[in-house]
């Protein structure tokens, strides 16, 4: 039988690509350890080292990429087979992307290009996908889907916890100020990212008097990276998802599922947390309105939520990334908006034309089982590495 090695980790994918990779006909062994690091820990190394002696697999895989698993497989002369679902993986930009064994899939077009034209020979464009059967099954054996009914919801965090937060009042009032314009200028775009432009070298120059970058030795990630990712992306994503739900709030019943604090969200129902496997599809099922909000670090991609809420027959509204129309057509299978004002117009709309809505979401339910699947994705990048 065929075989191959997979670190598991807390990826919300994993379970459904080690199934598909089993249902192929490969028997899949797991290595598990939280890691010290993800380019440096010699215990983990030595550990993995003879794992890959003591057997014979066709290869290694990795939901997102890992520095260390990618040197090690070096050494062994082990394939290593990687696919992204978050963006940008800062763990990338390492001296390690260039290693002759690796075959990297991300689901991001925009990091594709990037590492090709950093002369990363092996990486390749993957969208993500969905388990509809899963899911199918998961609601054909459900009881409490009435618990689960909303008008609107929106589900995933508000990043109330982000770094700018904390270092915003040490910044200088000029670099304060133009941090706010960009990030306000940000938060009105819909598939265009203005961040990495907008971080100047002289900007940069003087940020770097009051953001300490801690990286490895190894490392290929820099200042405007590491601050436009950790720190602005996240405060952008903060901005955005309030605003939209304060506004939306005002017109329709919003709700949210989240570990956030949105106490001062005062129209805004709080619903809570929930499992991504048992929970979170009812939410897309009995919800009339599912929102999706990308955060700008996924800059030309689309996100697992998308896959998410089409696979269980949801309706969904996103905000426009570039990738869509490659894949979708608006107001078919699903619907994307380019302002919060075009998203209030459409939410307006669609909750008053029941019969379109259902429409597009059983459109979008069809095209994602036709042509998203796992066991398509994992079949195009076995074909990719010539498996």
């Amino acid at each position: 039988m065929k075989k191959i090695l997979m670190y598991r980790w807390k990826a919300y994918n994993y379970k459904d690509i080690k199934y598909t990779f089993e249902s192929l006909g490969y028997e899949v062994e797991e290595v598990y350890q939280d890691l010290l690091n993800y380019d440096v820990d010699e215990e983990f190394a030595d550990r993995l080292k003879g794992i890959i002696k003591g057997d014979s697999y066709q290869f290694m895989f990795t939901v997102n990429y890992f520095p260390l698993i990618s040197n090690v497989c070096q050494e062994a002369g082990l394939l290593y087979v990687c696919w992204s679902c978050d963006n940008p993986l800062i763990s990338l930009y390492h001296q390690s992307v260039f290693n002759s064994v690796n075959r990297i899939f991300l689901f991001d077009l925009t990091g594709v290009e990037e590492f090709k034209g950093m002369g990363v020979e092996h990486v390749y464009h993957l969208p993500l996908a969905v388990d509809t059967g899963r899911l199918d099954y998961l609601f054909s054996n459900s009881k409490d889907e009435s618990l689960y009914q909303n008008q609107v919801s929106f589900v995933g965090s508000l990043y109330e916890k982000n770094s700018y937060d904390k270092m915003e009042f040490t910044l200088p009032d000029y670099l304060r100020g133009y941090f706010e314009a960009l990030m306000e200028a940000q938060k009105d775009l819909q598939g265009i990212n203005i961040i990495d432009r907008m971080l100047t070298p002289e900007i940069l120059m003087e940020l770097q008097q009051y953001f300490e970058l801690e990286k490895s030795e190894d490392s290929l990630s820099d200042l405007n990276l590491i601050f436009s990712v950790t720190t602005l992306g996240f405060k952008i994503a903060q901005k955005q998802r309030r605003s939209i739900l304060i506004e939306l709030s005002k017109h329709h019943d919003v709700s949210i599922y989240t570990n956030s604090n949105i106490q001062d969200l005062l129209r805004v129902n709080y619903r809570g947390s929930v499992d991504y496997w048992s929970e979170m599809p009812k939410v897309f099922r009995n919800s009339k309105v599912n929102l999706n909000i990308t955060i700008p670090n996924i800059k030309s991609g689309i996100p697992l939520r998308i896959y998410d809420i089409l696979g269980a027959k949801g309706f969904c509204i996103t905000n426009f990334q570039a990738e869509l129309p490659m894949f979708f057509e608006n107001e078919k299978q699903l619907v994307w908006y380019y302002n919060e004002r075009d998203l209030k117009e459409k939410v307006d709309y669609y909750l008053s034309h029941d019969s379109e809505r259902e429409q597009i979401a059983k459109n979008g339910y069809e095209y994602v089982k036709m042509h998203c699947s796992y066991e398509q994705r994992i079949h195009e990048l076995l074909e990719t590495i010539k498996l």
